[in-house]
Order: structure tokens, then sequence, then C-alpha cells
């Protein structure tokens, strides 16, 4: 299928198999950083107001259960569910599985990224020309799949603040994440209009409608401030204006 005929949606510039290697490297160091984590460390605060460790570390694990069961459906021709069925289940089995052992964490964020990263290679032969939707609002190619999940590893592992900070990320990784915060903006009125200009090249318009501003700076840290992680310090264009948190 030609990119024209791609459905409209998130289009990562790296090739799968990159992003695919990319995941994971980026779920190994994620798995490392944590496997050594007390209990209490565990249940200490992240990065993320309200959430400690423990729920980050569901959260990711559950959206490992929920890519995995959109592109089974894909490949099966069955119908393909939302990532959760409400924000309300979602926030409750957070809400429960934070409340585990730091060894239970552990192992279900390797089991569960294990399974997704084998139910992924079904992918690597598939042309893009998918659409699916992930909620009501977000739609995007089902090859593309890989790149929401390498942008999910890369930002949690900074959320779980044991060191990582999105300065740290390989390229691939600061670009893709970059590539997904900038979809999730589009158009969204409450953000101000803005031009992102990132040194590696990309260029994307985000925001409400009216003049946009133009934001230039590094790939992570353009990522890192457009998903309330991150200052201004190195980018440019960038004084005053506010952005959301992006969970």
């Amino acid at each position: 299928m030609s990119a024209a005929q791609r459905p409209p949606g998130l289009c990562p510039s790296a090739p799968l198999h990159v992003i695919r290697a990319a995941k994971r490297e980026a779920t190994q160091r994620l798995l490392g950083a944590t496997m050594g984590l007390s209990d209490d460390e565990w249940q200490a605060p992240s990065r993320l107001a309200g959430w400690t460790r423990a729920h980050i570390a569901t959260h990711i694990a559950r959206n490992a259960e929920a890519f995995e069961a959109v592109t089974k459906a894909v490949i099966t021709n069955q119908k393909v569910p939302h990532l959760y069925p409400s924000d309300e289940l979602r926030d409750r089995d957070i809400e429960r599985g934070s409340e585990r052992a730091g060894l239970q964490l552990q192992i279900d964020l390797d089991t569960t990224a294990g399974s997704l990263n084998t139910t992924f290679d079904a992918l690597d032969d598939m042309e893009p020309g998918t659409a699916v939707w992930l909620t009501n609002d977000i739609r995007v190619d089902v090859t593309d799949l890989p790149a929401l999940r390498l942008a999910e590893i890369a930002l949690h592992h900074v959320d779980l603040d044991l060191g990582m900070t999105v300065d740290d990320l390989p390229d691939v990784s600061a670009r893709t994440l970059l590539e997904w915060v900038c979809f999730r903006l589009r158009d969204r009125p409450e953000v101000p209009a803005m031009r992102i200009v990132s040194d590696s090249g990309l260029t994307d318009r985000i925001g409400g409608v009216g003049f946009a501003t133009t934001v230039h700076g590094p790939d992570g840290a353009l990522a890192g401030w457009l998903s309330g992680r991150g200052g201004t310090e190195r980018l440019a264009g960038a004084d005053q204006l506010a952005v959301p948190m992006l969970i």
C-alpha cells in the first residue's frame, strides 16, 4: 500500500524493524532498572502525581495486554476492541495492581512484555493499511502499535524516577516518543497552537487554531516538555506556553 493510501494517523519515521529493536532494548533497560527494587521502593512516589512506582508498573503491564488484544483481534479477523473498556475500569485495575508485592510486579512486567513481543511478530510481514481505533479519539495503523509501545516504555521509564530522564533516551526512542506526543496533541483546543521543529528534522503542527508559535529543540527535550515532564531550558520559543500532563 502506498503512503497516500495509508490511513491517517501516526506515521513513525523509523522502519518497523528498527522500532521493534528499540522497543526490545527499551524494555530490557526498564526491567533491569526495576529488578532490584524493594517493596518499599515500589511503593515510593513516581514522577506522576498520585501514582507510586507500582502504579506505573501496573499501567505498563496492562498496556501490554491491551496492545496484544488489539493486535490479536486484527490478525484473527475479530472485532477490534478499544485499548480499555472504560477509563474507570482501567483506573480500577491500576489501583488494585499497585497493591502487589515487588516480585509480582516484576513478573507481570516481564511476562506481559514478552507475550506482546511474540504477538508483534505477526506485524513484521503486514502491509500498512489496517486502521484501529484505540479510543474514540485515537486512530492508528495496526503496524504502528510497536511505535506506540516504544513511546509508552520510554515515557514511563522516566516516570519511574530511577535516574532515566528524557535527555537520556536513545535517538530512536526520543524521536518516536516525540512523534507520538505530537500526534496526541494535534487539534487539541486547550493546547496552544505550536509548530514543533526538532533537531532531528521532525516538523509538526499541534494545538488549537490561530497563529502557531514555533518551538525548536532536541527530540527528548521537546517530548519531555510537551508531555508535561520537562522544562524549557533546552528549547527555543516555549517560554510562557503551557501544556498538559499526558499519561
